[in-house]
């Protein structure tokens, strides 16, 4: 049997095409060569959208670059520096990453994890191109204290955070490089246990996750213990069985006082096995919607856990939480229908 290697071809360079709508803000961009589409604001993007990095966007000099573009040295190319959708405003030319990293924003509610411990803060991973800050004074102490920190509260860091522990924060200030401050200063913030992590990459920070009205609820699953939710604005998510809290109808500094004990444990409580399944089901629900390209919120997440667990019901059993394949076909019919 003979083998023939074959030359490689060169790519044809990806074109802007000049036309009427030149001048509007569709956002989208026009492959040269191809008359019988239809105007770029009226398709979805396809294969011929994508550029990959050094693919030649244009060469009209007409054109300015934006981000994911530069300039080629002595010429008026065009050139795609990451790997995703060409984007138009005007005479402006950018390139939309297929995926990116995290963009901090005051307010945001994040899940990280520890990657080091140095004098009165921790460097905390979130996702985004630096690493975030945590400062010693941000956090609650045990017992609801509320008082400086001390040479005593340094030399301790490591019994409240230590590398490698995931926590739940919230973006308190932005630094000039782009790095962001975070804070525990709450009950519903401070260190995860009891559950499992998952990440969510894409594009725009967080890929499937968008901001919405709550990015931490609890759900009443159908044969286990409720489930606590959190979808990190940064694409980090957490779901694990569901605390309560003791002492719920006293005062702030009291409830603090209650969880003290456990609030900064790296030990796990007993979780039963149908919780077990049904955290599996919640993740496979996501993974689902991520794959689908479709919004990661609360409205999305509990129809789809709510299409899963009636499919289940129907015709899987109850050991079953696997949502590929046809399953997953049918919980997304399910969801779709009235």
């Amino acid at each position: 049997m003979v083998i023939k290697i074959s030359a490689p071809i060169p790519a044809v360079p990806h074109r802007i095409t000049h036309d009427s709508s030149d001048d509007s803000d569709d956002g989208g961009v026009d492959v040269e060569g191809d008359s019988d589409m239809r105007p770029a604001k009226r398709r979805r993007a396809s294969a011929k959208d994508l550029v990959t990095p050094g693919e030649t966007v244009t060469d009209d000099p007409q054109w300015m670059r934006g981000h994911g573009t530069y300039i080629a040295s002595a010429s008026t190319e065009i050139i795609a520096t990451v790997a995703g959708t060409v984007q138009k405003t005007n005479k402006l030319l950018s390139v939309r990453p297929l995926r990116a990293r995290y963009t901090p924003e005051i307010g945001d509610l994040v899940v990280g994890r520890i990657i080091e411990v140095q004098p009165r803060r921790w460097r905390v991973d979130v996702g985004a191109p630096t690493l975030a800050g945590l400062p010693l004074s941000a956090i609650n102490l045990p017992g609801g204290i509320l008082r400086k920190r001390t040479e005593t509260d340094e030399l301790q860091i490591r019994t409240f955070f230590s590398e490698g522990d995931l926590l739940i924060a919230e973006v308190q200030s932005l630094n000039q490089d782009g790095g962001a401050t975070l804070h525990t200063r709450s009950l519903k913030y401070g260190k995860l246990r009891n559950g499992v992590f998952m990440s969510v990459s894409g594009t725009g920070g967080g890929g499937g996750v968008v901001r919405s009205r709550r990015q931490l609820w609890t759900i009443d699953t159908t044969r286990g213990e409720k489930v606590d939710v959190i979808l990190g604005v940064n694409g980090y998510i957490w779901i694990s069985k569901h605390i309560e809290v003791a002492g719920g109808d006293t005062a702030i500094t009291r409830m603090e006082e209650s969880v003290s004990s456990t609030v900064y444990s790296s030990q796990n409580d007993e979780i039963s096995p149908e919780t077990r399944r049904e955290i599996a089901r919640i993740r496979g629900v996501i993974n689902l919607l991520v794959e689908e390209g479709l919004n990661v919120d609360e409205d999305m997440v509990m129809k789809a856990y709510e299409a899963a667990t009636l499919v289940d019901n129907d015709e899987l059993g109850e050991n079953s939480v696997f949502l590929g394949g046809e399953t997953g076909k049918k919980v997304l019919l399910m969801m779709s229908g009235p």
